[in-house]
């Protein structure tokens, strides 16, 4: 379970956020597959999560995608949000965070994640000590008593914009006691 932040120290993280990493199915989408009789798969994404990744990128901070899948879904959806970095097929994220953080050019410090089964947990886990890290209100129980922050909303219906909007509003926030 991760300790909670002081609001000083979650302001001081999302101040200093340059990229914030999604998982696709179960935080972009709902985790739901339609396959009609012909074999053909269908996702559904939100334009809410979409607007999300905009108000993140006019405040100066990238987003990306990294997938269990190697899914054209999450390729497509990622060129039409104009995302810089989207890692299909990675089995291991924790494994491939230092490469992605060489290829996005960030620190860990400067990092959020927002995941929702167990496949994410030690990403969470290796982000959450100088990082920031959400999960959908719909994540498995594990997940969302490894993360600082649990949304509302449920994966594929505004959970992604809703950790941006709180990712801002701690940017923003005016915080006593001399600390800013």
């Amino acid at each position: 379970m991760v300790t909670e932040l002081l609001p000083a120290d979650a302001a001081h993280r999302a101040r200093n956020l340059a990229l914030v990493l999604s998982d696709n199915d179960g935080v972009l989408t709902d985790g739901t597959v339609f396959i009609s009789e012909r074999g053909e798969e269908l996702k559904q994404y939100s334009h809410r999560d979409g607007m999300g990744v905009a108000l993140l990128r006019e405040a100066g901070v990238a987003t990306a995608i990294i997938t269990r899948e190697s899914s054209e879904f999450a390729r497509r959806r990622s060129e039409k949000l104009g995302l810089e970095h989207c890692w299909l097929g990675v089995r291991d994220k924790r494994a491939e965070l230092p490469r992605m953080l060489q290829t996005a050019g960030v620190s860990i410090e400067r990092v959020a994640y927002i995941g929702d089964d167990i496949n994410d947990l030690p990403i969470i886990e290796a982000i959450a000590g100088s990082g920031l890290t959400a999960a959908p209100a719909d994540a498995m129980p594990e997940v969302k008593r490894a993360v600082h922050y649990v949304t509302s909303l449920r994966g594929g219906r505004g959970a992604f914009r809703e950790f941006a909007e709180w990712l801002l509003s701690l940017r923003n926030a005016k915080l006593t006691g001399g600390a800013q």
